[in-house]
């Protein structure tokens, strides 16, 4: 069961849509709510254009939950924020007796949605969560929407009045605590934005000074 929201998009109606929809509505701002409405809708609309078979609801559950990690729910994890997401949605699916095939593949939805050339080689659902979040935060395939799907989505689910500057600092107070999760990922960007004396770890200078590269 779906309702509509845009031509072409639709959000998930059933229970299980529901029900994720009130607790990320009751967990996180509603930049984040309406945000991860916005991936879901982005992910959707290019997931149709492309011809691609996908559950929207396992896409729904993914978008809603990928940016939970960085709510206070989790400051004093030391995970990777997307870990934090990936572990929520896979909870709340299991307790909701969802098979583990689908609920691996929200986990890795939400996990990879911000590690680059890997997730657009997985199932559409992985795929689509983060082309549908790379869209919605950095305008990254802004072309492959027309005027009315933006403004549609917009009419409904509006950006945030300064949203850049508001999402950077949600990424930033998601993650100061725990700097050493961002090495690897562009997640430091954010980090070295905010915070003039955050230094990021280079591995060359790992690797030149590892244990291998000092005598017996």
């Amino acid at each position: 069961m779906q309702t509509k929201t845009t031509r072409g998009a639709a959000l998930p109606d059933s229970q299980l849509a529901r029900e994720v929809r009130q607790l990320i509505r009751d967990t996180c701002s509603e930049l984040l709510f309406a945000h991860s409405t916005r991936v879901y809708l982005w992910g959707a609309l290019l997931g149709e254009r492309r011809g691609l078979t996908f559950d929207p609801e396992l896409l729904y559950v993914a978008a809603m939950f990928h940016d939970i990690g960085l709510t206070t729910l989790y400051r004093d994890s030391q995970l990777r924020f997307e870990v934090d997401g990936a572990n929520a949605a896979r909870d709340f699916l299991r307790s909701h007796r969802i098979s583990e095939s689908d609920i691996d593949r929200v986990w890795n939805a939400v996990a990879l949605h911000t590690t680059p050339g890997i997730a657009e080689h997985m199932h559409a659902e992985i795929a689509l969560l983060q082309a549908g979040a790379g869209m919605d935060v950095a305008g990254r395939g802004f072309e492959q929407f027309t005027d009315e799907e933006r403004s549609l989505v917009l009419a409904d689910y509006p950006r945030e009045r300064d949203f850049a500057n508001r999402m950077i600092d949600t990424f930033y107070q998601g993650m100061k605590h725990r700097p050493a999760s961002t090495f690897g990922t562009f997640n430091d960007d954010f980090l070295a934005h905010r915070d003039p004396t955050f230094e990021r770890v280079d591995l060359c200078n790992i690797i030149l000074h590892s244990r291998w590269e000092k005598p017996c």
